[in-house]
């Protein structure tokens, strides 16, 4: 090879490249034009391997470090800058595009918490008329322990919280994680998993009502329960989209109507596992700790709905 030749023929490309590194360098990578953020990335391809050739054919040492330096700032640039963009992204997901999504399938959301406070209001009713139906729906250890001792269960978190925060918090991303994926099933598991989630937290609200343990219980439901359920029912409500992409694809083909209710499913998936962690470390240190007072768990609870509400419910400005 030819030294003197290869490098005057590569020469403009490297000063090319710098020119273009320089400029993102000093105002940002949003400085460029689409085509110069191609042609970036087509110059770090070619100088990475002028770069390898140089090494290979020992074009000398200062020649070789210019390279090295040159695709070393090219390659933070670009990658960096294309990590960077992704966090940007994820913080406006979440400071606009979750709430927007949320908005936009209110309804289906609105229908399985419909479903779950069903379920709630049935078991409320049987418990009342047939008290047989508490022993099918709750284990007989809990009632035992709520009827004739008067105590609650939560009482056993206590001294094992972070074993017990990551129990909570796998049961309740499986949960919700079922209740989308009884989606494929044409929404009938995703009716399911709410109905009978419901059926099961009407039941024990009732048993702790009947045996005047209600205002300790609620006090222990109200700090996480205020991002849990909310998180099951927008979980539901993503299952119930994919089954309407199934069931009623309307205007779209199915392939195209499961993209586009998928699409907004995966968005309120994404969206709910942060509530998810912050419902379970709730749940496993804060909920049942004897040194919290009742009415504060109150406060809380009732402070984090109202903040999930305003969060869910706000508007980019136009």
């Amino acid at each position: 090879m030819n030294i003197q030749r290869w490098i005057a023929r590569r020469e403009p490309d490297w000063k090319r490249l710098d020119a273009l590194l320089k400029k993102v360098e000093k105002k940002g990578l949003k400085s460029l034009q689409a085509v110069q953020i191609k042609e970036l990335a087509s110059l770090y391809r070619s100088v990475s391997a002028d770069l390898a050739r140089s090494r290979t054919h020992q074009v000398g040492n200062t020649l070789v470090q210019d390279l090295q330096i040159l695709t070393s700032r090219a390659y933070n640039l670009i990658y960096q800058g294309s990590r960077r963009q992704e966090w940007q992204a994820l913080v406006e997901f979440y400071r606009w595009g979750f709430p927007a999504t949320v908005q936009q399938t209110s309804g289906y959301i609105a229908a399985a918490t419909a479903l779950f406070l069903l379920g709630g209001l049935i078991a409320w009713w049987f418990t009342w008329q047939d008290p047989v139906f508490l022993s099918i729906m709750i284990p007989e250890r809990m009632i035992t322990m709520v009827r004739d001792e008067h105590k609650l269960w939560m009482g056993s978190i206590v001294g094992v919280e972070p074993l017990a925060s990551s129990s909570i918090m796998i049961n309740n991303i499986q949960v919700s994680f079922a209740a989308v994926a009884g989606g494929i099933t044409a929404g009938a598991f995703t009716v399911y998993i709410l109905f009978i989630n419901g059926l099961h937290i009407g039941a024990v609200a009732t048993l702790v009502g009947q045996n005047n343990l209600a205002y300790p219980f609620w006090a222990f439901v109200f700090p996480h329960g205020s991002l849990e359920l909310p998180a099951i029912f927008l979980a539901g409500g993503a299952g119930l989209l994919i089954g309407r992409a199934i069931l009623f694809p309307g205007k779209f083909k199915r392939g195209d109507a499961l993209k586009f209710y998928g699409g907004q499913a995966a968005q309120l998936v994404f969206g709910i596992i942060p509530m998810l962690i912050v419902a379970g470390t709730i749940e496993g240190f804060f909920s049942p700790s004897p040194l919290v007072a009742e009415p504060f768990k109150y406060v809380v609870g009732i402070g984090l709905f109202a903040l999930l509400v305003i969060y869910c419910n706000r508007k980019r400005a136009n």
